[in-house]
């Protein structure tokens, strides 16, 4: 068997995993299409607003990274419906009616204030893994469906103002996921530990 032969052999079974990886995702995503409910749109003028530099924002912008949007039961549970599952380039944006995570070349995505019930950082989520306190993950519901969605922020000091910032968007007398008021720090999910990737 020639190297030319080789060489084609690999490409066609490197073309067959993606192929699998990719139907994999395709079947996730019509799956949760039928039992997970539609997602906030972010809304239009504070979308511009944040764009042109005129919103009124609770803490300054924290560029960073959208790793993924997960449910409650797994931090590897990805979401795939829509493009919720794309990881991107954002700038995160807290104001009085939610958070907004500007994604570069991805739908913007929307997290009203009355859906919060809980800030944190995790070691990671699915789609990015730093080990630590690399990650902050917002939890959030809609229509009884519990989230977690991650954010890696480039300057990782962003973390000890969002965390609390966040929490304080929950609405008086909120629950958390067990259900009760949430008071003091919580008790975060299980964190994934991984050995920390480098440039991640």
């Amino acid at each position: 068997m020639n190297r030319l032969t080789l060489t084609l052999l690999f490409l066609a079974g490197l073309a067959l995993l993606v192929l699998l990886m990719w139907w994999g995702y395709r079947n996730r995503a019509r799956r949760q299409a039928k039992v997970l409910p539609p997602f906030p749109d972010a809304p239009a003028a504070l979308l511009a607003a944040v764009r042109d530099g005129s919103a009124v924002t609770l803490l300054p912008p924290s560029t960073g990274v959208y790793a993924s949007t997960v449910t409650a039961a797994s931090w590897q549970d990805r979401v795939a419906v829509g493009d919720l599952g794309f990881r991107a380039d954002a700038t995160a944006h807290l104001v009085t009616d939610g958070l907004l995570l500007d994604r570069v070349g991805a739908t913007p995505v929307w997290i009203p204030a009355a859906s919060v019930r809980e800030a944190r950082t995790e070691a990671g989520i699915a789609g990015k893994v730093m080990g630590g306190d690399g990650v902050l993950v917002v939890r959030w519901a809609v229509d009884g469906h519990e989230f977690d969605t991650g954010f890696r922020a480039d300057d990782k000091d962003d973390y000890d103002l969002w965390v609390p910032a966040v929490r304080a968007l929950r609405p008086t007398g909120s629950a958390d996921s067990n259900g009760s008021t949430p008071t003091g720090t919580p008790v975060s999910a299980p964190a994934p530990t991984p050995e920390v990737r480098d440039g991640e």
